[in-house]
């Protein structure tokens, strides 16, 4: 069972973690999708120069201070949804980007196939009726390795293997 305390392992872990768990969106007609999560990011806090965090807290990314299992939500490039998960416990202010599941790589092609907008910003994994983990106990492999689009981040965090593959 996926409970609180899974989501409040530092975002390393849980950015670990979360390959080859289920990702379920249950859209508004009642079709639910599910998808297992074959890629993933963390963002370990206000030191990452490529986390939002990094940057203090403002409007758009106080949610990442919140609980974690809080979904956050952030539109890249004025066209893509990204969606998170909120790592570690209140005040922490890390997250793990879910970057890719089965069939969708790339993460704003995943939350366009299952209709992921800001609406689910601020939401809580544990309690959402749209949007959930499961898990049926696959043993997974994975590969880290840098992460992707962040140009803007110091040598260090642009290096930093903190992405994590299904393999």
């Amino acid at each position: 069972m996926i409970d609180r305390e899974f989501y409040r392992q530092d975002s390393v872990s849980l950015a670990r973690a979360l390959v080859g768990k289920i990702l379920v969106r249950r859209l508004p007609d009642g079709t639910e999708l599910r998808l297992r999560i074959t890629e993933t990011e963390a963002y370990t806090g206000v030191d990452d120069t490529a986390c939002h965090a990094n940057k203090g807290k403002t409007q758009r990314t106080e949610v990442l201070w919140r609980d974690g299992g809080t979904i956050y939500v952030y539109l890249c490039y004025g066209m893509h949804n990204m969606m998170n998960i909120v790592s570690g416990s209140e005040g922490d202010a890390q997250a793990v980007l879910i970057r890719c599941c089965e069939g969708y790589p790339g993460p704003g092609r995943l939350t366009k196939a299952l209709r992921i907008t800001r609406s689910l910003n601020g939401e809580d994994m544990l309690s959402c009726s749209e949007l959930w983990l499961e898990d049926d106990g696959m043993k997974v492999n994975i590969t880290p390795d840098k992460r992707v689009g962040i140009d803007y981040a110091e040598d260090a965090d642009r290096n930093a293997l903190l992405r994590f593959k299904l393999t």
